[in-house]
């Protein structure tokens, strides 16, 4: 066993179970173990790094920032904060963005802006308000977050769990509609659920969740953390189905791979709800991080990233359901967010990522069954292309 692995093991909580390889360097696609041997990472650290390993642009911001101011909190302005927020903005088209750390941060940002935009705006009475969540959500590990999971995992032993939150089936729209009641403040929904496996919502299951919210006087809005900047083919994954939420939360890839950055973005009328000393934190908005994410969306936007996902994602997906495994029950995806699904016949999704990696591929399996499929969006076709030897090689193979 590697030293490193050791190590973890023994002083750190066993909260994960990593592949058995250790990661010494990177860059672009690429991964380097401590014994040198290469991978092109199918992952991207669950999309954070989509622009690729240790970009150039990106890493030089951080360096160049870390030469003259790093935190301040927010108890000061700093030079870095507004400009990053225009061009956040600007991009996006949200009025106003709240810059948080961490993806579950930026979800717990958009529950309390709802509730209280729900007490504010809407009328409803004091402490009833619902936000109607999706089965098979993941929008973050925090206890409120893991209390609307319907994964028996993520809530054992974590109770009690805070009330207000309404569950219905993913791209059920009957089920969505008769969940609304007068205290509905607001629907809140991955557009693709990345967690769960890769589940895409049927077509018009966001134009309908958008006509419910618009019809009850709620709120639409869309956890983007995965599948935003450029992931699924488009800058929001939204923007396939033409609709467009009230808010969104970013992260991963808004940090560039080098340093966590999230945001809540939203109408100026929903972050109107926030008044001095109602949220915040003292990492968020630091001027190191608006300088890296400012490198990250420029990087997105100069090397036009969502759009060489949409024209790789769709070629990739295509060649691997040409492989036709025995093992593979669906290929599904977006993109270059892609779900390969094993019968729960030929086993679990794990020994077919463990054979992977001994090919030079890492990949991780999520929820049992599902391979995901998820390479920076730097990477080439060629470099996909090298890959579906392995994979139809693994996918043919007996486990």
């Amino acid at each position: 066993m590697s030293s490193a692995i050791e190590l973890a093991e023994r002083y750190g909580a066993h909260n994960y179970h990593p592949l058995d390889m250790v990661v010494a360097r990177a860059e672009g696609i690429w991964l380097w173990d401590e014994e040198g041997n290469r991978y092109l990472d199918f992952l991207s650290a669950y999309s954070a790094v989509n622009q690729g390993h240790r970009h150039p642009d990106i890493v030089a911001a951080l360096v160049a920032q870390a030469g003259r101011v790093t935190l301040t909190s927010r108890a000061f302005h700093n030079d870095r904060l507004g400009p990053f927020l225009a061009q956040l903005c600007e991009l996006t088209g949200f009025e106003q963005a709240l810059p948080m750390n961490t993806g579950a941060e930026a979800v717990e940002t958009a529950i309390k802006a709802a509730r209280k935009w729900g007490y504010t705006r809407k009328g409803v009475a004091l402490d009833q308000a619902e936000i109607i969540v999706c089965a098979d959500n993941f929008h973050g590990r925090t206890t409120t977050i893991v209390g609307f999971s319907t994964e028996e995992q993520y809530r054992d032993g974590f109770g009690p769990f805070t009330p207000g939150f309404r569950v219905v089936p993913f791209g059920d729209a009957v089920a969505l509609r008769a969940a609304f009641t007068p205290n509905t403040v607001a629907v809140l929904a991955e557009p693709i659920q990345g967690e769960a496996g890769i589940h895409v919502p049927p077509p018009g299951w966001l134009a309908e969740a958008r006509a419910c919210c618009d019809e009850h006087g709620a709120l639409l809005i869309l956890d983007e953390i995965q599948t935003g900047l450029g992931r699924t083919g488009k800058l929001f994954a939204f923007e396939h189905e033409g609709v467009r939420p009230d808010a969104v939360t970013i992260g991963k890839a808004l940090g560039g791979g080098v340093y966590p950055v999230s945001a809540f973005l939203a109408s100026r009328e929903v972050m109107g709800v926030f008044s001095p000393g109602d949220h915040g934190s003292t990492f968020g908005g630091n001027p190191l991080g608006a300088a890296v994410a400012m490198a990250s969306l420029d990087v997105i936007v100069r090397e036009r990233l969502a759009e060489r996902a949409a024209e790789l994602g769709e070629w990739f997906i295509g060649e691997l359901k040409a492989l036709n495994s025995p093992h593979v029950l669906e290929v599904r995806g977006r993109g270059l967010l892609i779900g390969v699904e094993v019968r729960s016949s030929s086993g679990p999704a794990r020994p077919f990522c463990e054979a992977l990696k001994q090919r030079g591929l890492l990949c991780k399996e999520t929820h049992g069954q599902v391979i995901r499929l998820a390479p920076p969006l730097v990477v080439t076709r060629e470099e996909l292309a090298s890959a579906l030897p392995h994979l139809a090689a693994v996918l043919g193979g007996a486990f």
